[in-house]
């Protein structure tokens, strides 16, 4: 089995979010399973200086853009702890001009007024990207089984693959083109690459494709779209979501599309890297622990983080842990009502993120309101992250949606019971703690329903008072979490299984 991954951010060299973290370990995981994966992505600064990219001597002309089209070069490294090949693309500045000290990254820069714009040239530079992917297969004379395409970015790649390459001069580049099945997975169906019209000619794509069924959306050529419509297969990062993006409240527009291809479409949850989220090897903590010895190390960790955090160091008090981007999304402005309910109980409140001005005001208000009971970090720390996961007694993921998270994954492992809404990925991998769960050994965490202050309140409530009153009972969920398994060997299975389906009907 042959799988080129295509994705315009992989994690070691460059990340804005979980798309990268995938990007990274999934082909691990494949690579471990014997298939024979590559990956392709953007040179972006940042991949520059990780001074682990080396130049090669291929090069080729893409056609987009006007006149004879646009040259770019291909560079190389393998993916960090792996022989697994990564492969770059370079074209001029199209890609390389990330700087984030000058507030630039890879999709956006910063305005005079500080706040963040797209590129006006995105939808040039990514379907540069996804044409350009499909020369490498030719140079290398190394040919996939499946490719597999990851969010808008690679949304064009599908269409290319069966628009020009099925259809190229060469008689053999056409069959081996014909011989491959694509895979386009959906991480995020919020952000989804719409350009005007014009961009269709940019791109090189037959007018013809620009019509409601194929290619446009309400007026714009919407990559997203394309890679949905054009790929033999859809997935997306939990069975969950697989189904509410089917929806109005969920599906961004796209939900009719999604509904005709309903039968494609499929949920598979990302793994987690057990080689830096564990316990048992973490490094970041002042005492490494797993489910044998966690009630006398674990606790190490919690000390540590009220000490970090300014908080007084009571063993008798819960603490409550977050860490997320400060976005409407992950449930902030349901927090302050049901948070004031938990200091009221005399917990206390860590919180790690960084974003929107009103959500930190909003905490910073909580901070002052509170001075021994919630401590706030804004920005990103490594180490305090792994260090609230350890140190919290249970973790809040009040997401208004969530395709899979991740959080809720470590903190499984880390023996800190997740508290979250029932949505995407949260709604598959937590187990609500009731008398049945307790008893059949299941309950991983609590979970509740309405997206409400008072549905996070009631839930968070439920879990200070079993952590109070039946300290027992908390180590059956804290156990329960702690032995299940959420490897990206699990996901790189199904993920494998997929292909195998592919190929085989294909």
């Amino acid at each position: 089995m042959r799988v080129l991954l295509a994705a315009s951010e992989v994690v070691g060299f460059a990340k804005t979010g979980g798309l990268a973290d995938v990007a990274g370990a999934l082909p691990r995981a494949l690579a471990r399973l014997g298939v024979d994966c590559q990956v392709v992505m953007p040179l972006f600064e940042s991949c520059r200086r990780t001074g682990r990219c080396e130049q090669t001597n291929l090069r080729c002309r893409v056609p987009v853009g006007p006149g004879d089209g646009v040259e770019v070069e291909f560079w190389r490294s393998t993916l960090p702890g792996s022989a697994v090949p990564i492969w770059f693309i370079s074209a001029g500045d199209m890609f390389n001009r990330d700087q984030p000290e000058f507030g630039r990254g890879l999709y956006q820069f910063s305005g005079t007024d500080g706040s963040r714009r797209d590129y006006p040239d995105n939808g040039a530079r990514f379907a540069l990207f996804a044409r350009a992917a499909l020369e490498l297969p030719r140079m290398l004379n190394w040919w996939p089984d499946v490719i597999h395409a990851n969010d808008w970015q690679t949304g064009l790649l599908p269409v290319y693959l069966r628009e020009h390459l099925d259809n190229h001069p060469d008689p053999s580049i056409a069959a081996h083109s014909k011989n491959i099945s694509t895979l386009f997975t959906i991480h995020n169906i919020a952000y989804q690459g719409a350009f005007p019209p014009s961009m269709m000619e940019w791109a090189r794509l037959d007018w013809r494709l620009y019509n409601p069924l194929q290619l446009e959306f309400y007026g714009q050529l919407n990559f997203l779209k394309s890679g949905v419509v054009f790929s033999d297969q859809i997935s997306t990062v939990s069975p969950t979501y697989a189904r509410e993006i089917q929806t109005p409240w969920f599906g961004c527009g796209m939900q009719g599309v999604l509904v005709e291809r309903a039968s494609k479409l499929s949920g598979i949850v990302n793994g987690v890297d057990y080689d830096d989220w564990n316990p048992a090897v973490d490094r970041l903590l002042p005492a490494r622990y797993d489910h044998t010895n966690y009630v006398t190390h674990k606790p190490q960790s919690k000390a540590a983080l009220q000490v970090r955090m300014g908080l007084p160091g009571l063993a008798d008090r819960p603490v409550l842990g977050m860490i997320a981007r400060l976005v409407e999304q992950k449930g902030f402005d349901i927090l302050r009502p049901a948070a004031q309910a938990f200091l009221s109980q005399g917990a206390q409140l860590v919180v790690l993120g960084e974003g929107d001005a009103r959500h930190r005001q909003m905490l910073r208000g909580l901070a002052e309101q509170y001075p021994n009971q919630v401590g706030i970090y804004l920005g990103f720390d490594e180490t305090l992250a792994h260090l609230i996961e350890a140190g919290s007694d249970a973790y809040l993921m009040p997401s208004q949606y969530e395709p899979s998270g991740l959080n809720q994954l470590y903190s499984l492992k880390y023996g800190t019971p997740p508290i979250v809404r029932s949505t995407g990925g949260l709604a598959d991998t937590v187990t609500d703690t009731t008398e049945d769960t307790l008893q059949n050994g299941t309950a991983t965490g609590f979970v509740f329903q309405d997206y409400s202050p008072e549905a996070l309140r009631d839930a968070g409530l439920r879990a200070m008072k079993l952590w109070r009153n039946q300290p027992e009972k908390w180590q059956s969920v804290i156990q329960n979490g702690m032995r299940q398994d959420w490897s990206w060997s699990r996901s790189a299975t199904s993920y494998l299984n997929l292909f195998n389906t592919m190929r085989h009907a294909h």
